[in-house]
């Protein structure tokens, strides 16, 4: 009958050899299997990572970028109402310039936090985390990508708190050393953007993650010098506040503004601060990344 398969004959190609694994290894065919197709770093992927995770909080930045400067602002409100008084000076500035810049980066690390800790924790609860398992991203790339849009949140926060700051009477933020605005809010957001990825890494609920915000988070950001110099503390409270790394950040980025410090007496201090931060944030990359590659409750 006409409409039967007729046997292939002999001489009619069996399909196309070059998809074989015997011509794999040739060039414009398919690589053996294992073997990586794509080496170096995936560009396309990391960037396309990046991309999304600034898009999810793009799409709500009422609530992840104006809102935590409205937030912020009340808290400068509050405090120089209630502690500022106008021949109140700290530092050589009134007290609104002076805790204008730590309310700054404060908010710019609570926020990547916050933005960093939601990206694994919200796969693991939707059931989504294999988006971010599955496509051919290494554990730098995948943990790169999610570091650097929790930075890029914080630097927005950052700008849109000056930005309303700025406008307030009695504040002024002139740069004094614009390098350590620039070194300190950078190293302020990744370090809290580093810890926010082990916090997703560890909570399983929603629950978790906020015990982590309220009770380690929240305290060292306000108990670091922010409305405050350490030097008005007892030696006991100066030595525990100079273990916080919160510390140098807030009081570093504040330097950078108003060119005075309780870090120490001499910019060398600051510098080695400065540096003593750079080497503290490698070393908790390096252990994120560590338990990253594990694939600890993660991967189970």
């Amino acid at each position: 009958m006409a409409d039967q398969v007729q046997p292939a004959s002999p001489d009619m190609p069996q399909g196309d050899a070059s998809f074989t694994e015997e011509n794999a290894g040739r060039k414009g065919r398919f690589p053996e299997r294992g073997q990586p197709v794509i080496t170096g770093i995936n560009r396309v992927g990391l960037w396309s990572l990046y991309i999304k995770e600034v898009r999810r909080f793009l799409k709500v930045q009422t609530q992840t970028i104006w809102a935590p400067a409205v937030t912020t602002l009340l808290f400068l409100v509050i405090f120089t109402v209630a502690l500022g008084r106008t021949d109140r000076e700290i530092l050589g500035v009134n007290f609104a310039t002076f805790v204008a810049p730590g309310l700054i980066v404060m908010g710019m690390m609570q926020n990547a936090f916050a933005n960093s800790s939601f990206s694994l924790l919200s796969g693991k609860i939707q059931g989504t985390i294999i988006d971010l398992l599955m496509p051919p991203l290494s554990v730098g790339e995948l943990m790169g990508g999610i570091v650097a849009a929790a930075i890029t949140r914080a630097i927005m926060v950052g700008g849109a708190v000056a930005l309303a700051m700025a406008f307030y009477p009695g504040v002024d933020l002139s740069l004094a050393h614009p390098w350590a605005v620039a070194w300190f809010g950078l190293m302020g957001a990744a370090m809290l953007a580093i810890l926010g990825l082990l916090a997703s890494i560890w909570a399983e609920k929603f629950d978790h993650n906020a015990a982590v915000t309220n009770f380690v988070i929240a305290p060292l950001s306000l108990l670091s010098g922010t409305f405050y110099v350490i030097d008005n503390l007892a030696p006991a409270f100066q030595a525990v506040s100079r273990v916080n790394p919160f510390f140098y950040v807030i009081s570093g980025f504040r330097f950078g503004f108003l060119g005075e410090s309780d870090i120490g007496d001499t910019n060398e201090a600051v510098i080695s601060s400065a540096l003593g931060l750079g080497l503290f944030n490698l070393v908790l990359a390096y252990f994120v990344y560590r338990v990253l590659k594990s694939g600890w409750k993660i991967r189970s």
